[in-house]
């Protein structure tokens, strides 16, 4: 306490010389936050200028209706939240709210695979052996091959496969054919055990999911790595001395370590689901927006805005139940 006082009263008195007209030092932490700013002030810059517009925009139209000008044009018209009484109990509120529950189960099931794999890799490729780069390499390259350009590249040649006139079938048939496993198959595995039907079915879905897995899981694999690699070996050499076994080793020392990073990887597993195009939410929204016309465009903006909201309500929730169990050094 009395060293804390001695660093404030001198750190006073610089401040008290800088404006008498001397050089004013900088602590090392203001250093580093004036750097993190600089790191993110292009970020910064960019939504202020770009995507703030496009968001007021984006609310302005949420509560509004647009009315076409006789010359050309068109105005809004305030209605208050008549679109978000449209986007949950209009026409396409069922629907709606029907996706958003299947995204909720999807997001349920998902992020505890995710996670689990994404740390399994990770602990297994930051392990000494042969070639550990191009491993890592590996199992990053779905991610590079699963967006932007080679995912559209992907979805076109998928969808050229599907020809009535006797190409593939990529319906439902042939997706229900071509599983991995099915739930009978697991049913049977756990058929001497005390395990419910609806545990067999999740681990089934997962097991025919790798592949999405798989493809989702490579970033978090990449924080997992970075967390791990700041873990001092001083620490895994004294758990060695003291005769520690691997299982403990991990539970005791790498899982709590790396906890800041589980909760890192469970908010943007969370986004990047949410945020999707195959999510079933975004799937209607976009339908709502392309099909409706100009009503369709402010409902479909309503409907973003709900999604938005209940999405950061889970982060939160998420997060603070997270932050409770996250150790910090």
């Amino acid at each position: 306490m009395a060293k804390t006082k001695a660093n404030a009263v001198g750190n006073t008195s610089v401040v008290a010389k800088g404006v008498g007209g001397r050089k004013k030092k900088i602590s090392l932490e203001a250093k580093k936050a004036r750097h993190g700013w600089l790191f993110v002030l292009p970020f910064v810059i960019g939504f202020i200028a770009i995507y703030c517009p496009i968001i007021f925009d984006s609310l302005r139209y949420s509560v509004s209706n647009i009315i076409q000008k006789p010359k050309g044009g068109f105005e809004l018209e305030f209605v208050a939240f008549k679109n978000y009484r449209e986007a949950l109990f209009g026409e396409h509120g069922v629907k709606f709210i029907q996706a958003l529950g299947d995204g909720l189960l999807k997001l349920l099931m998902d992020i505890p695979t995710i996670i689990v794999f994404s740390l399994f890799i990770a602990v297994l490729l930051n392990q000494k052996m042969i070639g550990r780069a191009a491993f890592r390499a590996i199992f990053f390259m779905p991610v590079i091959l699963s967006t932007g350009l080679m995912a559209t590249i992907e979805a076109k040649s998928f969808s050229s496969l599907d020809d009535p006139t006797g190409g593939i079938d990529t319906g439902e048939t042939q997706s229900s054919t071509t599983q991995i496993v099915n739930s009978m198959d697991i049913e049977l595995l756990f058929s001497n055990m005390v395990i419910g039907g609806e545990l067999a079915e999740t681990v089934a879905q997962a097991v025919n999911n790798i592949y999405d897995i798989v493809n989702r899981s490579g970033v978090q694999m990449l924080i997992f790595l970075a967390g791990l690699q700041s873990i001092s070996p001083a620490i895994y050499e004294s758990c060695d001395v003291e005769g520690a076994t691997a299982w403990e080793t991990f539970w005791k020392i790498t899982f709590p370590m790396i906890s800041p990073m589980i909760l890192v990887n469970l908010v943007y597993t969370i986004i990047d689901s949410f945020t999707d195009k195959t999510n079933p939410v975004m799937v209607v929204i976009d339908q709502r927006y392309a099909d409706g016309g100009r009503s369709g465009q402010v409902v479909s903006s309503a409907m973003a805005w709900i999604y938005f909201l209940v999405v950061m309500l889970i982060i939160g929730a998420c997060a603070g139940i997270a932050s409770a169990f996250t150790f910090y050094q």
